[in-house]
This record gives C-alpha cells, structure tokens and sequence, in this order.
C-alpha cells in the first residue's frame, strides 16, 4: 500500500534527530509544502540546511525531497486526498476544465451508438461501488423515468452473483468505477467478458479497455484534495437526455404517467 510522506514522518518521528524533528514538525504543520516547495525552502522556514532536509527525507524512505514530492502527487493520481494546491485555487476554473477535458475527448458517435443502445437494449444494468455508487443510482433515477426494465446492482447487503448469473439477451451493463476502486472491481469486469458492456471511468480504469466494449473517460481534477463527480454527473445527464430523444413520444408518456403516479401519491412538493 501506497503511504505519503505525513504517514511515513509519524512512523518514523521517535527516530529522528532534534533537527529533522524541527522539519517534520513543519512539513506536518505545512504539508503543501512537500509539493511546492524545494529543498532550500524547507531549510530555510526551518532554520536548518539543505543537507539537513536531504538526510530528512531520506531517512523516512525517500532518495530526496523530489522524490517525497513525486510520491505526493502520485497518491493523489490514484485518488487518496492529498494537498497539492494552495487555498486559493479556482474551483470553477477547475470544474470547468474537468468537463471541458472530458466532453472533448468523447467522439459523438460512439455517445449516439451507446445512447442507442440504452434505449433499445432488452434491459439496462447498472452496477456501481463506493462513489460510484450515487451516479449509478442517479442513472438508474433518469432511465427509468423514459424506459423500462432498469436495475441497480449492489443491492444493499446483498451479493453480485446471482444477478449477473442472471443477464438476458439483449441487456447492456453499464459500470461505474473511479480510482480507488473496490478489489472486486476486477474480477467483476472478467465476469462480465463476452457481455456489452459499457465502462465510465477515469483516466486509470482505460486499463480495461479490452475487456468492455466502450469506456468512456471522466476527468475527476488533481489540484483539490478531493476528486469532484461533476463530469460524470454531467456525462450521465447528457446520456439520458439522448435516450430520451432517441425513444421520442414512448419516453414522453411515459414520463407523463409516472408524474401522474406523484401527483396521486402526493410524493412531490406542488
């Protein structure tokens, strides 16, 4: 398992000198600065020597302090919260790039062919874990408001085997999974080989592409600690708007009676 440097600075903090303590405290204090600042820096702030931050970080396992800030920035590629920005990061501008990256890099034939698909397939399945989990759910919300036969797999407190056991002719899988996936992601997409199925991911799930049918890639952003679902969440709206268009006035009275079902059961605020 992957550890970053304010892990490695606790394990190894009875150990260190008076000095490399004065460091680690700082870095502790100011863990941005393990990406943004260099090794002069660091002495600097701490009132001791480049030579002094170099024998630091190799003493908690790191060749050096570039090699500590390579090994930050690849944690947070892989999706654990990690600083690598300032506060006052952009999060609009953020956001923005992570859906203009995305949709740039979705060809419009292949969202008409999946969009086809989904609305035409015998049944739809859509299987997602951990932060997945809400976007398939609220996949499952928008499908099935225009077609039938729409399905979320995990149910709660239940296993995934007899539901893909039990896959029909005809069905299409649609699974969600970002970094920081489950163990049994895997296993999962080998289950599902022979199936159509569609991948919606980022960057490090096109390591399945042989092995589904269509992957399409979200962007998730790198400079907040934490990963923002806005791509995805949009990709899923702009696919259930195509099935929409796509099934044309089935979909339409479709959505025309379950509105009527709310207003019956008085489930919606007037």
């Amino acid at each position: 398992m992957k550890q970053d440097v304010l892990s490695l600075i606790e394990q190894n903090y009875p150990s260190l000198s008076p000095s490399a303590r004065t460091i680690a405290n700082y870095l502790q204090q100011h863990p941005l600065a393990i990406v943004s600042q260099t090794s002069a820096e660091i002495a600097e702030h701490t009132n001791t020597s480049k030579a002094t931050v170099s024998r630091f970080f190799r003493q908690i396992g790191f060749e050096s302090q570039q090699d500590a800030k390579q090994a930050q920035l690849a944690l947070r590629e892989s999706g654990v919260p990690v600083l690598t920005q300032g506060s006052t990061i952009d999060q609009t501008a953020e956001e923005l790039n992570n859906l203009s990256r995305t949709f740039e890099g979705l060809r419009p034939e292949v969202l008409n062919d999946i969009s086809k698909q989904l609305a035409e397939a015998s049944r739809v399945t859509l299987i997602g874990f951990r932060n997945a989990y809400p976007i398939a759910l609220h996949f499952r919300q928008q499908l099935q408001q225009v077609r039938a036969s729409i399905r979320l797999l995990p149910q709660p407190g239940q296993t995934l085997g007899e539901d893909l056991h039990d896959i029909i002719d005809g069905e299409v899988i649609v699974l969600l999974g970002f970094r920081r996936r489950t163990r049994a992601f895997k296993k999962i997409v080998e289950t599902l080989k022979g199936r159509n199925t569609i991948l919606i991911t980022d960057p490090t799930g096109q390591v399945y592409n042989q092995q589904v049918n269509n992957v399409l890639v979200c962007h998730l952003g790198n400079d907040s600690p934490f990963d923002s679902y806005a791509a995805p969440m949009s990709l899923v709206s702009m696919l259930s708007n195509r099935v929409y268009r796509h099934i044309g006035k089935q979909a339409q009275r479709r959505t025309q009676a379950i509105s009527g079902l709310y207003e019956e059961l008085d489930e919606l605020e007037p």
